[in-house]
């Protein structure tokens, strides 16, 4: 055999085998009719918009070269494998997932997706929160390496964001107004708030069931207030601070009812001031109003559009779509809020 010939035969073995084990997500469905909660004849709060797993279904299309290597190589395996944090800004779409040990950025502007592996010299290993930070920049913290960095569009590092005293970083917010990076570090039982240079501000947090105190806080949002909501996974609620940490409210049960919660995750507000709740055992988003008071809850146990597997962080921008990282099917998920009367 040609040397040449030898190598390309070798490479494609390579990737191939590299493939393996992972499985790629299912094919898109398509739609009868909209998906929608509640469910006619009611009047529709909640729409599914689309999934994106890869490239194409964010409207990336690859390169001419990408296509060549496809054909050459074998078509390379550019989805998400298990995305655990979303976050997004105008054009720009940024997925932590830790099944593929990577950073994804899907550029739309500029047609490109990025998969990041490595920042610096550092190897990413679980990179499961994100948050976006000053201008087209995001924070992606890894709870192994113990480290939250901002990373540009393009996916080069510009610095470490955070590390001090850091046990196990589950979580990422930014106050742009302050300029502050909050941090959940779950094993820590705590929340942190760093400075623009990295250096730590303040922590506040205990083990335990009282106010202020965290049994593993996983996620983190802030709302249109500058409030910092935390979901306190193994109390089975969620607690909200202000920018100094001093406590504000709580609320949540463990439960298996409307408005309960058995595996809280992801929590984020909307412009009205809703709070949605992520609960991964319940595979679904559950919304309360203002109050506490339950409104509404949408997805369930599958793999068809609008039904979850083990979902896991949510993204709401200020239009109201909501992103939410399906974890275990392998996608994105993008809903509408439906502006109604409260």
């Amino acid at each position: 055999m040609h040397p040449r010939l030898r190598a390309v035969s070798a490479l494609t073995l390579l990737l191939v085998a590299g493939a393996c084990g992972v499985r790629p997500p299912a094919p898109p469905v398509p739609l009868a009719e909209p998906v929608v909660w509640p469910k006619p004849p009611a009047e529709a709060r909640v729409r599914y918009v689309r999934s994106v797993s890869g490239p194409q279904d964010a409207g990336i299309q690859k390169s001419f070269f990408g296509r060549l290597t496809d054909a050459l190589f074998g078509k390379s395996d550019e989805f998400l494998v298990r995305p655990t944090g979303v976050a997004g800004r105008e054009d720009l779409l940024y997925v932590a997932d830790p099944g593929a040990q990577a950073l994804w950025i899907f550029d739309l502007a500029n047609q490109k997706l990025t998969k990041v592996g490595r920042l610096g010299g550092i190897t990413l290993a679980s990179p499961v929160a994100v948050a976006g930070g000053p201008a087209d920049t995001v924070f992606v913290a890894d709870s192994w390496v113990k480290k939250v960095f901002l990373v540009n569009r393009e996916g080069k590092l510009l610095r470490t964001a955070a590390e001090t005293g850091l046990e196990r970083p589950a979580a990422v917010a930014y106050d742009e107004g302050s300029g502050r990076l909050y941090v959940a570090d779950s094993a820590g039982h705590r929340v942190a708030s760093y400075g623009p240079d990295g250096a730590l501000l303040l922590s506040w947090g205990k083990r335990g069931i009282g106010d202020g105190e965290f049994n593993y806080p996983t996620h983190l949002a802030l709302d249109r207030s500058g409030n910092l909501v935390v979901t306190d996974a193994l109390n089975f609620r969620v607690q909200a601070f202000d920018r100094e940490g001093r406590f504000l409210w709580k609320m949540g049960r463990h439960g298996d009812g409307s408005g309960d919660f058995a595996g809280p995750k992801g929590v984020a507000t909307d412009s009205r001031g809703h709070l949605y709740v992520v609960d991964a055992l319940f595979d679904t988003v559950q919304i309360f109003q203002r109050g506490g008071a339950f409104l509404l809850g949408f997805g369930e146990r599958g793999v068809h559009p609008g039904q979850f597997w083990l979902p896991g962080g949510i993204f709401i921008s200020g239009q109201d779509k909501i992103y939410v990282a399906d974890s275990f099917n392998q996608r994105v998920q993008v809903f509408d809020f439906l502006r109604g009367p409260e």
